[in-house]
C-alpha cells in the first residue's frame, strides 16, 4: 500500500531511518525548517527547528525527554525544554514553537506543511 498524502504534507523519510529520542531536521517546501523526532513508544513528532530564543536551527540537535511526565524536545544551546504536544516553552512560557501535525503512513513519516499549533500573543518560531 503507498502512503495518500493530503495536499500539505509533505513525506519526510522512511520511519526506519528515525534514531529514538533523536531529532533529524526537515526543509518544507516553502523553506521553513522543521525537527522531526521518534519517541521510545514510536510516536512521532514535528515542531519548528528555530530555537526561539537563540534564534538559529537547532532544535534537530538537541535532546528529547520528559518533564514531569511531558515529552520535549530540548534546544541544545539554552537548555530550554519545549512541549512535544503543543510547543509550549516548560522553562518561559513566553516563548514556543510551533507544532506540525506528524503521522506514519506504511512505515513513511508524513508531516503537515501547515502549523497546527501556534502560540498566540507569544514569540514563537515560525
Amino acid at each position: 500500500m503507498t502512503a495518500t498524502l493530503s495536499p500539505a504534507e509533505i513525506v519526510v523519510c522512511p520511519l526506519e531511518r528515525l534514531i529514538p529520542g533523536r531529532g533529524v531536521a526537515a526543509l518544507l517546501p516553502d523553506g521553513r525548517q522543521i525537527a522531526v523526532y521518534l519517541l521510545d513508544d514510536g510516536s512521532v513528532h514535528a515542531l519548528c527547528n528555530i530555537d526561539p530564543i537563540a534564534r538559529a536551527a537547532v532544535m534537530s540537535r538537541g535532546l528529547v525527554g520528559d518533564r514531569a511526565g511531558v515529552p520535549v524536545a530540548i534546544s541544545p544551546i539554552g537548555k530550554q525544554a519545549y512541549a512535544l504536544e503543543d510547543g509550549r516553552g516548560i522553562d518561559d512560557e513566553s516563548h514556543g514553537l510551533s507544532v506540525f501535525p506528524a503521522r506514519v503512513v506504511d512505515g513513511t513519516v508524513l508531516v503537515s506543511t501547515e502549523a497546527a499549533i501556534r502560540h498566540q500573543g507569544r514569540r514563537i518560531a515560525a
